[in-house]
């Protein structure tokens, strides 16, 4: 049958014995917290916590009789523990008290807090840029020293991503563009018909895939799929420190890590991008043929006539800088994993969301350039 937990007060010349018993156990729940903190009360001056009445104890008890001593010494009052059994006396060194800071309750958010936070995101972004041309930089450096000695070029590397970025997409990348060329198609013949304008579908077909779709849909494609694969491995190397174990074997990591993988991205864009069109113009011409009711050589006929040099070679302009973003956005982010699991998740989500972002930004860019000197 257990015993309540209780102890025995007994005033000496310089303080007090306090006298522990019962069992001082989780069972005892409430009436165990209640006796540690009458500990605090009852104690004065020199304090002596005498264990050798404890009949049971375990790490809840162990726990809260430590705490009432770290409030002791706390409150200037110093205590010893007394009488304790072997078993006891383990059990008070591994169950210690120790004091856990508690996260502040955050405030309601307020116009101030909501205008701090945009400020915070303005400047982080500006860093960001910042850390980006610096970055670039530095890659620059490496690939004029690496071209003035081409026995330095890791070809097979370079190989190796090629076909990781380029070919495994392909599949991947031609399904996507070809639905979303049907889909196109099918919208445009269906509204410019009620104009009796059905043909004109061609012309926004072929403008709309080869000046922003084509390379917009490739590029958002690489950012999400090659992207985050570069962030983790690097950032998985980074945790491991194999990047410094390079920086030991005197190898820069700019050299072996990233510039294969950014130069295999910059190639492999406007690859993509032309499998992208072919690939969303042939879909455009399936739903046209079967939708529309316009035959293949009509279909590319009226193509011929909307579309000129130019605008084919305005998505084929767009890729390379698209695919140099993406691969120095996911390389930083790489290189800034913690060595946590949940620092690389987090990179990893960061490399793709700012990569997209980043795409985005730079298609408008290029849209009112080439629209200023009407290319």
């Amino acid at each position: 049958m257990s015993q309540a937990p209780e102890f025995i007060t007994k005033k000496t010349v310089d303080g007090a014995t306090l006298t522990l018993v019962g069992d001082w156990t989780l069972e005892q729940g409430r009436r165990l917290e209640v006796q540690a903190d009458a500990l605090l009360v009852a104690a004065s001056g020199r304090t002596t916590i005498d264990m050798s009445r404890v009949r049971k104890m375990d790490t809840a008890g162990a726990w809260v009789i430590d705490r009432s001593r770290a409030g002791l010494s706390a409150a200037g009052t110093p205590s010893e523990l007394t009488g304790a059994s072997p078993a006891h006396k383990a059990l008070m060194r591994e169950a210690c008290y120790r004091q856990v800071d508690l996260t502040p309750r955050a405030d309601r958010p307020t116009l101030a807090s909501l205008l701090s936070d945009v400020g915070e995101s303005v400047v982080g972004a500006w860093r960001d840029v910042l850390s980006g041309v610096a970055f670039l930089g530095h890659l620059v450096i490496v690939l004029l020293r690496v071209a003035s000695r081409p026995e330095r070029w890791r070809w097979i590397a370079g190989v190796y991503h090629l076909e990781a970025f380029a070919i495994r997409s392909a599949p991947i990348i031609a399904l996507i563009n070809f639905l979303v060329g049907a889909i196109v198609a099918q919208q445009g013949i269906f509204q410019l018909s009620r104009f009796g304008a059905s043909a004109f579908a061609v012309d926004l077909i072929g403008i709309l895939v080869l000046r922003e779709l084509g390379v917009l849909l490739t590029s958002i494609m690489i950012a999400g799929r090659s992207g985050s694969a570069i962030t983790a491995e690097i950032g998985s190397m980074n945790m491991r420190e194999e990047i410094d174990a390079l920086r030991v074997m005197a190898l820069d990591p700019l050299e072996v890590l990233v510039l294969p993988r950014v130069l295999a991205l910059i190639v492999s864009l406007p690859l993509l991008t032309f499998l992208a069109d072919m690939s969303a113009i042939f879909g455009g011409l399936c739903v046209a043929w079967v939708y529309g009711d316009i035959s293949p050589q009509a279909f590319l006929t009226r193509l011929q006539d909307a579309i000129g040099v130019n605008t084919f070679a305005v998505g084929l302009i767009k890729a390379p800088v698209m695919g140099l973003v993406i691969g120095l956005i996911a390389v930083s982010e790489g290189f800034a994993v913690k060595g946590s699991a949940e620092s690389l998740g987090r990179k990893v989500t960061a490399s793709v969301v700012k990569s997209i972002f980043m795409v985005i930004v730079i298609d408008g860019i290029f849209a009112i350039l080439f629209a200023t000197v009407r290319y």
